[in-house]
């Protein structure tokens, strides 16, 4: 395929050899198909990150590797590259590795790969597994710091965490459906497959602020272990059944989900009085202009990101400072006051 970049920079953003590059440029054969599609990735990395290319000076090599739906990975990429040519005063060149819920032993060989072939630093969004914490380790052992984002490995030896204090947005959301609600509703509280600790920070924060504003208020918590919007349509459908008090829904997902929530209400003939989730993707962004979220709860991905970049600067002494965590603030969108950029994007 036509480019403009030589041999050795697309083997340091794919991450291979030269010879391995060489060989799928010439099509000589004896190259897994897996291999040639890393290739052609890289060249499309370095087409969006032309900029950056160009640019000379110390240049950090930054893996993103992410666990999320592809709505949410496309979003943390868009954002990242959104950042690279503001990032100064080095120069930063990402290498992407996103994927929906793969297995936990996938995640972590994909963190030892990155080990063995070197990185200057990780952005990390996993579960909180030990096999993921033991990946972290010896990445931490291999001189590269990993940055957390969005949701926590408290327990591993990342650097620093970026992203929504998860806490305090769980507290918002129950301060929010008690305003909304009468007392003697329920709410639903949907979430994924539990192995997150950012979602755990979240019920976390929305159980202890509800029993402390509405004791008597009954949360009836539903976990989607599949990622399906049919299957979580279902399972919305049956809790609905088998309580006639629920009136209001808290979504802890990080992505997608609402509309098959939103959905089982319709089907089931009943009212949502009041509907709060997370992050303003474009599902989200239409279904809270069309009336049927209450308010999202969002924060700023790209400063996120930004940080993320800061961190592994002052990690190897090209920033001043010492590494720290980040918390973003809680913005709370309503249809009326939807943040410029996400307009934008949109």
């Amino acid at each position: 395929m036509p480019h403009p970049y030589p041999i050795r920079e697309i083997a340091r953003q794919a991450g291979l050899s030269e010879a391995t590059v060489d060989r799928v440029l010439n099509r000589r054969g004896g190259v897994r198909q897996s291999t040639v599609q890393e290739v052609h990735r890289a060249i499309a990395d370095l087409d969006r990150q032309r900029s950056q290319v160009r640019l000379t000076g110390r240049t950090f090599f930054l893996d993103l590797v992410v666990d999320a739906p592809d709505r949410f990975s496309a979003a943390v990429r868009a954002a990242l590259e959104s950042q690279l040519p503001l990032v100064r005063p080095a120069t930063f060149r990402a290498r992407f590795h996103l994927a929906d819920a793969p297995p936990v032993p996938e995640l972590a060989a994909t963190l030892d790969g990155i080990a063995r072939r070197g990185s200057q630093g990780v952005v990390l969004k996993a579960p909180d597994s030990p096999l993921v914490v033991g990946a972290v380790e010896r990445l931490a052992e291999a001189g590269i710091p990993v940055v957390t984002l969005v949701t926590d490995l408290p327990t591993s030896r990342r650097v620093a965490y970026v992203g929504l204090d998860n806490r305090a947005a769980g507290a918002t959301a129950a301060y929010l459906l008690d305003q909304w609600l009468p007392a003697d509703a329920a709410v639903l509280v949907t979430r994924g497959t539990g192995t997150f600790r950012g979602e755990d920070d979240r019920e976390m924060g929305f159980r202890a602020t509800t029993r402390s504003l509405r004791p008597g208020r009954r949360q009836v918590d539903l976990v989607d272990a599949t990622g399906e919007d049919d299957v979580l349509r279902g399972l919305v459908r049956d809790a609905l059944a088998a309580d006639p008090g629920i009136a209001g829904v808290y979504s802890m997902y990080a992505a997608g989900g609402n509309a098959a929530t939103v959905g089982a209400f319709a089907d089931a003939g009943r009212a949502c009085r009041a509907f709060v989730a997370h992050d303003l993707d474009a599902e989200n962004l239409a279904l809270l202009r069309a009336g049927r979220l209450s308010a999202v709860l969002h924060h700023d991905l790209a400063l996120d990101l930004r940080r993320a970049c800061h961190v592994v600067m002052q990690a190897h002494g090209a920033l001043p400072g010492t590494p720290r965590s980040w918390h973003s603030g809680v913005q709370v969108v309503t249809p009326y006051n939807v943040p410029v950029e996400v307009l934008r994007a949109s």
